[in-house]
């Protein structure tokens, strides 16, 4: 799986731009009058580890034509080392398009984070295939992985016939298609059979995927291990077992994931992983990690694994760089990962954070 000259892009993600607002100093939404203000999706999330480490990425998105935040977005991308494309839509006033809003504090202590969407007239939700040359893009061009997310899948009916037309026409062309499904209850909402459909068949083209135990149960009605009750190390069996109902679902697939997060205080969690290869399992009992910020974490932990897997890695390597992106993201108050070098997110594994002059 090694990144080959006929590719001109390692990863292509499609997705929709947005900004997120995040109180100073953990504190609560409703309690605060400043904001940090940055670019975000889970998408490009994912995507930072590969081109912050000098992989070749493209965005397939969409613009507010003449919009400040449009702008903000393609000056983030761009310093994020990634190239992007998509159609520039007309606002169409003070009720039409927009970028979508993420607002969420980081919590502390006892208190947790809590996250507000506010989606209204959101741009993304036009993504249409007829704006872009798959073709060209997957044809001519050559893209190692495309990864998908189950967010974007289910934002609109336009994005989910978008979503299935990269996914088929990535498949027609040998390039890999990772799926992370990404289940959010509010975008189901009486659209459960279509968007079952639409996810199946994804998940069918699909050689990744990745999710917890939720996802696959509400995306599939996959049985797993039940929420909360025990430690989450206690799970891990039951873990294995949701995977493997997966893998009969989806024999096409040969690469399966998922974190194991408990959560003993927001600053303060057990954090872990299992990864089925083939028929090789790879696991991380959950460790220790300081949080500053959570949330980012699983799009860290995504985007380490594929670049292990696009680096051409054994997969034991794999999940134990994803295991340290997810870490990092949490250091962070970006929900992106911007790794060093190799080396830095390598330390963070081996548990070395001794100052490196």
């Amino acid at each position: 799986m090694q990144l080959r000259s006929e590719y001109k892009y390692a990863m292509v993600v499609p997705t929709s731009m947005g900004v997120r607002l995040t109180p100073l100093h953990g504190q609560p939404v409703h309690t605060s009058n400043t904001f940090v203000m940055h670019v975000t999706s889970a998408e490009t999330n994912v995507a930072s580890v590969s081109s912050f480490l000098g992989l070749p990425v493209k965005v397939l998105t969409t613009f507010v034509q003449g919009s400040p935040i449009a702008q903000l977005i393609k000056d983030n991308l761009a310093s994020r080392h990634m190239e992007f494309e998509g159609p520039e839509v007309p606002q169409g006033g003070p009720w039409g398009y927009r970028h979508q809003f993420n607002i969420a504090d980081m919590g502390f202590g006892t208190r947790g984070p809590r996250v507000y969407n506010d989606r209204a007239g959101e741009v993304g939700r036009t993504l249409n295939a007829k704006d872009f040359d798959l073709e060209r893009l997957f044809g001519q061009e050559g893209v190692q992985l495309v990864h998908l997310s189950g967010l974007i899948a289910a934002l609109s009916p336009e994005t989910s016939a978008f979503c299935l037309e990269v996914a088929r026409t990535a498949k027609k062309h040998g390039t890999l298609v990772s799926f992370d499904l990404n289940y959010r209850a509010s975008f189901w909402e009486n659209r459960e059979e279509e968007l079952r459909r639409v996810f199946t068949e994804i998940a069918s083209l699909s050689h990744i995927i990745i999710g917890n135990e939720e996802d696959y149960q509400l995306c599939f009605g996959i049985s797993g291990p039940e929420a909360g009750g025990r430690e989450i190390s206690a799970q891990i069996q039951g873990f294995q077992e949701m995977i493997r109902r997966v893998k009969e679902k989806f024999p096409a697939a040969t690469v399966f994931a998922n974190t194991l997060r408990e959560v003993q205080s927001v600053n303060s969690h057990l954090w872990g992983a299992v990864l089925l290869a083939g028929e090789e399992w790879h696991v991380v009992e959950p460790r220790p990690i300081t949080v500053l910020d959570r949330i980012g974490g699983g799009d860290g932990f995504v985007g380490g694994l594929l670049y292990g897997i696009l680096r051409g890695w054994e997969p034991e390597k794999w999940i134990q760089f994803a295991w340290a992106t997810g870490a990092m993201v949490t250091t962070l108050l970006t929900d992106y990962a911007q790794p060093a070098d190799e080396a830095q997110v390598w330390s963070i594994w081996k548990g070395n954070a001794r100052v490196q002059r």
